[in-house]
């Protein structure tokens, strides 16, 4: 079998086998297989198109048992039989050389899934069978308009599988798609953009999405200078994705016991049912979300705050972070939910919805309602500046308009933004309805994401940009 590619399901069960001849007490392999394929187009022609595939093996190897459990980790893309030994001889060595794992845990009990004999699965050109005619249409048409498009259309399908010395034995297929698209005018002094995620390609209308591009370019026939200040902003779903995933990426239940983040409590522990808002605002996460579905079960390439490699193959569950404004639930893995007095591991789960109880309407309606303001479209180069209160600094990006009398009048000039998306869940006045949302910042790897338009009446952009 030298140099031999193996199926997923050989490469789990040779590895488990060459592990336990090896003499390690436990093992969890990990194969991800993944299918992708692309489109680009810039100055109103399709550029590129391509299809991708990949494939990757992690092996946890651990020795010892319990307190005096330690754990090593090896990964590697294209594994053969004969790299695959390499590999396991690696990890249980990288065991035997660490310390006891604090995050020790008996590794997660399971049985083998109904799939877990099928391909992984595919993508090709042909999911953009729907897509591509619209956007050659709408590529057509901004040539005809002196207008000029650039985009990038991906989609890919991960499949994993995770096999266990305790039995466990998973699949899942996951796809995931995303458009993002700028439209500039003939003399490129003004752009906009537009983006959407997706899991096949049905739901994207590129000529929809041109259209959109085309109104927010015709805003931009008249230009305002606005000063630096604070200012009433509509921020519709794609500009609080871009917030949001960053707050979401905080709830990290170790880092917060240790006094590091905004959700650390003062003198020490963390704010675990504390008020954060008195809006009736919700962070939620569920794994079979329709459409945004993600994985079902833990996966964890390495030990961290709110992970642990012991807990690969935990079932997840739907899970309240934030509930009618109170912290409900910090990611934690079954080590940290010990360490911060949490009754359950409740691991990271790879999608979130924002919403607000009751709230209705869309981002025009938030428009329609503001008698003078700004309506930023999307942020960019997002930096942290103080983790004890998620501060963020960012820049605005391809639109930022002027809301006067309940219409948008003219585009303004960028700025620097400095804002707590934390701050911002109890300052916001006006809600729209959750709906699926893309982050210009964070989606092309965080994109199943949904949520509201907000009006935020006191947004601080804290000084002028001079980017164009």
């Amino acid at each position: 079998m030298t140099g031999i590619q193996l199926t997923p399901q050989d490469t789990i069960e040779r590895g488990l086998a060459l592990a336990a001849a090896e003499g390690a007490d436990g093992c969890v392999v990990l194969v991800a297989e993944t299918s992708s394929t692309n489109l680009r187009w810039a100055n109103n022609t399709l550029t590129t198109n391509g299809a991708m595939r990949g494939s990757s093996v992690t092996v946890i190897a651990t020795v010892g048992a319990g307190e005096g459990t330690a754990a090593g980790i090896i990964g590697r893309s294209s594994v053969t039989d004969d790299s695959l030994r390499e590999i396991v001889s690696a990890a249980i060595a990288t065991a035997r050389a660490a310390g006891p794992a604090e995050d020790a845990r008996p590794l997660v009990d399971g049985t083998t899934g109904a799939d877990w004999d099928l391909e992984p699965e595919e993508t090709s050109v042909g999911v953009y069978e729907k897509f591509a005619p619209s956007l050659g249409e709408s590529l057509k048409r901004a040539g005809l308009e002196r207008r000029r498009l650039y985009g990038f259309a991906n989609h890919e399908v991960v499949t994993l599988y995770v096999g266990s010395s305790t039995g466990l034995r998973l699949r899942q297929a996951l796809p995931r798609g995303y458009v993002s698209s700028t439209g500039k005018n003939a003399d490129l002094s003004h752009s906009a953009w537009v983006g959407t995620a997706t899991r096949d390609f049905t739901d994207v209308d590129a000529l929809a999405l041109d259209a959109e591009l085309t109104r927010r370019l015709g805003w931009a026939n008249r230009t305002v200078s606005v000063d630096a200040g604070r200012h009433p902003t509509i921020l519709p779903p794609a500009a609080v994705a871009d917030l949001m995933t960053y707050l979401f990426w905080q709830l990290d239940g170790r880092d917060a016991f240790e006094g590091r983040t905004v959700f650390s409590k003062a003198g020490g522990g963390t704010r675990l049912g504390d008020t954060l808002s008195s809006q009736p605002v919700n962070l939620h996460s569920d794994p079979a979300l329709a459409g945004l579905e993600a994985f079902a079960f833990a996966v964890a390439r390495s030990s961290g705050g709110s992970s642990s490699v012991f807990d690969n193959g935990l079932t997840l569950a739907a899970t309240d972070w934030i509930r009618g404004g109170k912290l409900e639930h910090l990611m934690t893995s079954r080590y940290t939910a010990g360490l911060i007095g949490a009754p359950t591991a409740t691991p990271d789960i790879e999608n979130y919805v924002v919403s607000v109880d009751g709230a209705t309407g869309s981002t025009d309606d938030l428009v329609a309602g503001l008698d003078n303001g700004l309506l930023l479209t999307c942020l960019w180069y997002i930096r942290m500046v103080d983790p004890q209160t998620l501060l963020l600094t960012g820049l605005t990006r391809d639109g930022v308009y002027l809301v006067e009398n309940g219409e948008v009048t003219g585009a303004v000039n960028n700025f620097r933004f400095n804002e707590s998306p934390v701050d911002l869940l109890s300052r916001f006045t006006t809600a729209g309805a959750t709906v699926p949302s893309y982050s210009r910042e964070w989606g092309d790897y965080f994109s199943r994401t949904a949520t509201p338009p907000l009006l935020v009446p006191d947004f601080n952009m804290s000084s002028v940009s001079q980017a164009n």
